[in-house]
């Protein structure tokens, strides 16, 4: 049987414009409220998701949901899902016609490179400044509290650029993961459900189906999470090691609380997973494919 034609996905600005334009709506609608809840959950571990709903409202109202959204969340999803469209179409794609990879392989390799180029080129200060703005400590009786810039001053002031990036070691493996399973996951499944008719087009659900399988299984490195989330912190504790890495971090979770600790926030996470790799997989292709077409 003669190979299969690998045809590239065309890669352009308006490309990197698509994906910008999609995070940005992903994180501006569902996917603020499901971060919030998920780092709430993940850096106060003996709270359950009810519980963390309810302190979120207290601490913020309706809007408390949205914590980190302006400016933070704005900029990194601006940047990041340019990056990861420009990054796995680009390796997905040399992966297939270069190195002959399976359909499910190569969009593993193209998510991680993906995921990879997003924590060190764009993620690592936002990411840190969105979890800061969810675990601070903010007076709400009345008192003035600093302004997010005014924290961001003080740590670059304090730890300089350093201290902006706390903890992208861990983002990178989270994202190098995560987008590694959920482009990997989707594939597979759009293969399986071809199954001896490869040449087959998808329909719309079998597409959306196909990426709420992969957004859900990638969950699975939940713990690499945690441990960013604990990292990143601002909560205080009287018994936490200083300066933490992703080793001394996991030694600190698992002493106060057990193997269970490394899944606090599962759920809401796999809702954000799932929103977001419907947004990003399915939404990407659909957005990219249209334009395409448009072009012939």
């Amino acid at each position: 049987m003669a190979a299969p034609n690998i045809k590239k996905k065309p890669v352009s600005y308006q490309n990197l414009a698509i994906g910008a334009v999609i995070q940005t709506f992903e994180v501006s609608t569902f996917g603020q409220p499901f971060e919030v809840v998920k780092t709430h959950m993940a850096a106060n571990r003996g709270d359950n998701l009810k519980t963390a709903i309810a302190k979120t409202y207290q601490r913020g109202g309706l809007p408390g949901f949205w914590q980190g959204l302006i400016p933070w969340a704005w900029i990194e999803a601006s940047t990041k899902g340019a990056v990861l469209m420009y990054a796995s179409s680009e390796i997905e794609y040399h992966a297939q016609a270069n190195f002959n990879l399976t359909p499910a392989w190569s969009g593993l390799v193209g998510g991680m490179g993906g995921g990879l180029a997003q924590a060190y080129t764009t993620m690592g200060f936002c990411t840190f400044m969105k979890t800061v703005e969810v675990t601070r400590h903010k007076d709400l009786a009345g008192g003035a509290h600093k302004s997010t810039w005014a924290v961001a001053a003080d740590v670059f002031k304090r730890e300089g650029v350093r201290g902006l990036n706390k903890g992208v070691s861990a983002v990178a493996v989270r994202q190098m993961t995560n987008w590694g399973s959920r482009l990997g996951i989707s594939r597979l499944t759009e293969k399986m459900m071809k199954g001896d008719d490869t040449a087959r087009k998808l329909s719309v659900s079998e597409r959306i189906f196909s990426s709420v399988i992969g957004g859900a299984l990638a969950c699975w490195n939940q713990p690499i999470e945690v441990i960013r989330v604990e990292m990143q912190s601002a909560a205080k504790a009287v018994d936490r090691p200083a300066n933490l890495n992703i080793w001394t971090t996991a030694q600190y979770i698992y002493k106060n609380n057990g193997f269970l600790g490394f899944y606090r926030g599962v759920t809401p996470r796999i809702g954000l997973s799932v929103y977001l790799t419907v947004c990003m997989v399915f939404g990407g292709d659909q957005v990219k494919a249209y334009f395409a077409e448009k072009k012939v």
